[in-house]
């Protein structure tokens, strides 16, 4: 285990980056699938899944449900005109897991860039995670993705992220192909997100 991070040169030379105390760093797993994965087995009920569309009070509601406690900032710094466009985007498709009338998980897949979709966000509120709910609901965003003819399906995640995100995309059928470092204001103290969201300590403020 090394020490804080110094003006050390040697530092720097062994790969430590210094990352100013008003930030978060994360290494950064991109991700992708070329072709459904083969899962036989017996057809299931389909998923209670709502459109969300543009109605931000939901869609915030529940991106803050799941997200909170991983750090996600994406869409929580966002203005209602930029999240607007884009949610309002017909290539963009929003989607709520709901359970006796409570949103309970997020699908969101972006077909904004021609012959691929992204997996914008996908996740579940905390009490549901570990029960197999996010299994049926990556099936359900892979059988979406691919119901048109694409090249590639993508995902990326972070170290701030649930620690079997990258497993678990595995799993599901994509390969790891990049890596990347990313370095971002702490959402915490920009007031992106309530202090004491995530998993890392605040270093400032």
């Amino acid at each position: 285990m090394s020490d804080a991070p110094t003006d050390d040169p040697r530092l720097r030379l062994d790969g430590h980056t210094p990352i100013p105390p008003t930030h978060v760093a994360a290494v950064v797993t991109y991700l992708e699938m070329t072709a459904p994965p083969s899962r036989p087995g017996a057809e299931r009920e389909p998923l209670p899944l709502s459109p969300i569309g543009a109605d931000l009070a939901r869609y915030r509601a529940l991106y803050a449900a799941i997200g909170t406690p991983w750090l996600w900032f994406g869409r929580a710094g966002m203005t209602d005109e930029a999240l607007t466009a884009i949610l309002g985007d017909p290539a963009v498709e929003a989607l709520a897991l709901t359970e006796d009338g409570r949103d309970v998980g997020l699908l969101e897949l972006d077909r904004r860039k021609p012959g691929e979709v992204e997996l914008a966000y996908f996740g579940l509120v905390p009490e549901a995670v570990g029960s197999g709910r996010g299994r049926r609901l990556m099936d359900e965003a892979v059988r979406r993705a691919f119901s048109e003819p694409i090249g590639r399906f993508w995902v990326h995640t972070c170290t701030l992220d649930h620690p079997g995100a990258v497993a678990f995309y595995q799993r599901s059928g994509f390969r790891p192909y990049a890596r990347a470092i990313e370095v971002v204001p702490d959402p915490r103290l920009t007031g992106a997100l309530p202090r004491e969201a995530g998993q890392v300590p605040l270093l400032a403020g």
